[in-house]
């Protein structure tokens, strides 16, 4: 017997419910499609695809991101070049009085001003931002370097090594930079190599972890396995498999050291216990103007500390920039 010849009741009322409201599972259907449509754009647009969406850019959208953090870079490292350049160049210029120009304010013959000896504040700035620059660059290197090596050790020296190295580690960073800092610069008698081994020696314990658990991470790691198997001495491991993975990350550890560097000297500096005051530094321009605020001479300190800003964003634009180059997790965004 065909379905068709069955009363409506033996069909368990499918066909009366077909003839009353045969639209409905349509209906049904096409809500479920349209939610499903909806869902599937609300999952592309979540911000969970949105790291996935980079990685489907058109080669060229890529090129360009990483043409404008080479750009970036480029000039962040032109910039600071020439305010080192200059500001070694006008060291003597800096220092030269004209009692006739003291106490102007800023004008086209002197942008930043003059002080109350006559220098022109321009010239100072530029020395002193230079000065700094070049502490920076001594003070981060030589943690850079002390970083890299207890990381190392800590990594491959067993465990008893690694609990002293991080015990020591802990111990610099329980202590705020700004104390441990002076302390070890009135110490040594103050003056520029006072400063320098006092930032050396307070701003290495972050970068050595992070070298510590790079290295920790490559030492378990199948490749450098396969590598000891095959019979590679740990030299021939090192330099060829563990070097050039650790080495982005402490290049650009290294950069933005660079900008601690500068602002604790000044500040140190600034507070006495660092550059003595005929050397021209930011720290010692920004401490001599705190006696001339209250006359009105607002110059004195306002363009020195931009200016000392603005140098500290361009280390730490090129520190952005150069991770965005190298680090493999960012260079396709």
């Amino acid at each position: 017997m065909r379905r068709a010849d069955l009363p409506d009741e033996a069909c368990g009322g499918g066909s009366s419910f077909a003839r009353a409201g045969g639209g409905a599972p349509r209906v049904a259907s096409a809500g479920r499609a349209e939610a499903g449509v909806a869902g599937a754009v609300g999952l592309a647009a979540s911000p969970l695809n949105s790291r996935a969406d980079v990685l489907h850019l058109s080669r060229t959208s890529r090129v360009g991101n990483r043409r404008v953090a080479l750009a970036a870079l480029v000039f962040a490292v032109a910039a600071l070049s020439v305010i080192v350049a200059v500001g070694a160049l006008s060291v003597d210029a800096a220092g030269a009085t004209d009692f006739s120009q003291k106490n102007l304010a800023p004008s086209w013959e002197h942008p930043f001003g003059t002080d109350w000896m006559g220098r022109d504040m321009l010239l100072r700035t530029l020395a002193g931002l230079s000065t700094s620059v070049l502490v920076g660059l001594l003070a981060a290197g030589v943690s850079a370097v002390l970083a890299l090596v207890l990381g190392v050790v800590a990594a491959l020296g067993g465990k008893r090594v690694d609990a002293a190295v991080t015990w020591l580690i802990d111990l610099v960073m329980g202590v705020p930079h700004i104390v441990l800092l002076i302390l070890i610069s009135f110490a040594l008698g103050k003056g520029f190599w006072g400063v320098v081994v006092g930032v050396a020696v307070t701003h290495w314990p972050s970068l050595a972890r992070v070298v510590r658990a790079e290295v920790l991470q490559l030492k378990e790691s199948t490749f450098v396995a396969v590598a000891r198997k095959l019979g590679q001495g740990p030299a021939s491991i090192a330099a060829r498999h563990m070097l050039p993975y650790v080495l982005p990350q402490f290049v650009v550890g290294l950069i933005l050291l660079f900008p601690h560097a500068i602002l604790h000297e000044a500040a140190v500096t600034f507070l006495g216990f660092g550059l003595p005051p005929e050397q021209p530094a930011i720290g010692v321009i920004l401490s001599e103007s705190m006696g001339y605020l209250s006359a009105g001479m607002w110059w004195l300190a306002v363009f020195p500390g931009l200016a000392l800003m603005a140098t500290v964003l361009l280390f730490d634009a090129a520190g952005s920039s150069l991770r965005r180059l190298i680090d493999p997790h960012s260079a396709q965004e």
